[in-house]
């Protein structure tokens, strides 16, 4: 198996620090976005959407990371990762898609706005922008708080895709000037993530 990924991508780490995570014999493959080698035809064909990460395996090409991350789960026997019965899958399920649908957008207009603009010279932050980003991370960071108080992880005792998957958007919370620092469940749950070894392993040098 073939995993298309940038370091700088956090919707590529998640799909990598997955497949470490289970042990998934994948072989990771460069895409240099600085490039442009996402627009480039022959990465197209792969994935029309021009993102990373895009799994290849034996022909069977699967883009989209929470999907990866499912997908190599359900090829890994024995795996905790993600759950076998009914409701724990629901449960993880559930965060995976309030991630994408929810959690990592409002990341990511902070993401844009106080770190990826300035990389590529678009200008400064835009108030508003940042104020809308605030607001919807404020808002659904409190939610993942509320939820943590009294737990370790996200769901069960272990952790899950979902714990891979929410994490990985607060690898900039310093640059991208994320409104979290009073959310102490948030926080210590985050201390554990960066403790594991996928989370190391995948660390941008």
């Amino acid at each position: 198996m073939r995993l298309y990924h940038h370091p700088f991508s956090f919707n590529a780490r998640r799909a990598v620090m997955a497949a470490i995570e289970l042990g998934s014999p994948v072989e990771l493959v460069f895409v240099d976005l600085a490039q442009g080698a996402q627009r480039q035809p022959q990465f197209l064909e792969l994935n029309p959407n021009h993102r990373v990460p895009v799994l290849e395996d034996d022909g069977f090409i699967l883009w989209e990371s929470h999907a990866i991350m499912q997908y190599l789960a359900d090829k890994t026997p024995g795996q905790t990762l993600y759950p076998i019965a009914i409701r724990a899958r629901a449960d993880v399920n559930r965060w995976l898609f309030w991630c994408a649908h929810h959690f990592s957008p409002a990341v990511s207009v902070l993401n844009w706005e106080h770190v990826i603009k300035g990389l590529i010279g678009l200008g400064g932050p835009d108030p508003g922008e940042i104020k809308r980003g605030e607001t919807l991370v404020s808002e659904f960071a409190g939610v993942l708080d509320a939820h943590l108080s009294g737990r370790d992880w996200i769901c069960g005792e272990a952790p899950t895709l979902a714990d891979l998957a929410i994490a990985t958007p607060l690898a900039q919370i310093e640059q991208a000037r994320l409104p979290v620092g009073q959310l102490r469940h948030l926080q210590s749950w985050f201390s554990r993530v960066r403790d594991l070894a996928a989370w190391q392993k995948t660390r941008p040098a």
